[in-house]
C-alpha cells in the first residue's frame, strides 16, 4: 500500500475565494507530509462542474521533479454531495505521462471534457476511469496505449446520455487490437450493453491470461449470465468473477455461485423483465 493523503477543498474554502484549481498543487507541495507520500488523491477543487481539473494536470506537470516520488495519482475523487460524477469536468493527461514516468497507478473520475492522448506510461500497472459514460475517443487512447507493466484496467462505460459515445465495435477493437501482456485484473463495466460486452470480453485473447474479471454495476441478464457459465471454465487462470449489481435471476445466480471459482453476485435487482429498466448503478 501507498503511504496516502488526500487534498480537497470545501464549498465554504471555494466561496470565500480563497481556494480553486489553481491553487491545489501549491498547496499539495506546501503541505509538510508531501515529501513522504507516494500516493496523492485529489478530491473537489471547488466548482469542479464549472472548473476544469486542467490547471491541477498543467501544475502537476510543471513541479514534475517535485511530484518524482508520487506513484499513485486520484483526480477527481468526490461524492455526489460534492459533485455528480457526469459533471465533473477532467482534462487532458497526455502530457501527464511523461512527466510522471514512475506512475504506477492513476485513477480518474469524471469523463466530461476527458481526453488521455497518446499514452506511453512504461511503469503503470494500474488505470481506473470511474464515469457515467466514457467517450470514444477515451477508449480509442486505451486500446493503442503503451502499457507493458499493465496489470488492472477498469473502465466504466456508462451509457450514452452521460458521454458514451461508441458502441460495442469500440469495445471489441479494444479488446483486440490493445497490447497489455501483464494484464491479470480485466473489469469492463456499469454499462446499458454489459451483455454484449460479456460476450465481447469472453471472446477475447485476455480471457487466457487474467485471473479476475469484473463485468458489474451494468445491465447483465440471463443472456450474459449463460455466456459465463457456457465459457468461463475454458479459462482455468481465472479464479474470481464479480458481476454484482445485475438483472440476474435467482437460478441464474445459483448456477454462477455452483462455479468452482470465486463468484460476486451481490445486489441483485430483479431478472429482467418488461417492467424493469436495465439501468448501470453510476450514470450521473
Amino acid at each position: 500500500m501507498y503511504k496516502s493523503k488526500k487534498f480537497s477543498y470545501g464549498y465554504k474554502e471555494y466561496e470565500e475565494g480563497d481556494k480553486s484549481s489553481e491553487t491545489m498543487v501549491a498547496d499539495i507541495l506546501a503541505d509538510p507530509e508531501f515529501a513522504e507520500l507516494e500516493e496523492v488523491v485529489i478530491g473537489d477543487w471547488g466548482n469542479a462542474w464549472d472548473y476544469e481539473a486542467q490547471d491541477i494536470i498543467d501544475d502537476i506537470i510543471e513541479n514534475k521533479e517535485q511530484f518524482s516520488h508520487i506513484k499513485s495519482l486520484f483526480i477527481g475523487d468526490m461524492d455526489f454531495e460534492e459533485c455528480e460524477v457526469s459533471w465533473i469536468i477532467q482534462g487532458n493527461y497526455e502530457n501527464l505521462f511523461s512527466a510522471m514516468p514512475q506512475l504506477e497507478s492513476l485513477t480518474i473520475k469524471g469523463s466530461t471534457g476527458l481526453a488521455l492522448g497518446k499514452v506511453e506510461a512504461p511503469n503503470l500497472q494500474s488505470l481506473e476511469i470511474i464515469c457515467g459514460g466514457l467517450p470514444k475517443e477515451v477508449i480509442q487512447s486505451v486500446r493503442d496505449a503503451n502499457l507493458p507493466a499493465l496489470k488492472s484496467l477498469t473502465l466504466y462505460i456508462g451509457v450514452e446520455d452521460y458521454g458514451f459515445d461508441g458502441s460495442i465495435k469500440d469495445i471489441e477493437e479494444l479488446l483486440e487490437k490493445s497490447d497489455f501482456p501483464a494484464l491479470e485484473n480485466l473489469a469492463l463495466v456499469d454499462s446499458q450493453i454489459q451483455n454484449e460486452i460479456c460476450k465481447a470480453v469472453l471472446d477475447s485473447k485476455y480471457m487466457k491470461q487474467i485471473n479476475r474479471l469484473e463485468l458489474s454495476m451494468g445491465s447483465l441478464t440471463n443472456k450474459g449470465g449463460q455466456i459465463l457459465l457456457d465459457k468461463l471454465l475454458e479459462f482455468p487462470n481465472v479464479k474470481t468473477l464479480d458481476v454484482h449489481y445485475h438483472f440476474l435471476s435467482d437460478e441464474m445466480m445459483e448456477k454462477l455461485e455452483a462455479l468452482p471459482i470465486e463468484v460476486n453476485t451481490d445486489e441483485q435487482n430483479g431478472p429482467e423483465n418488461d417492467e424493469i429498466d436495465c439501468w448501470p448503478m453510476l450514470t450521473e
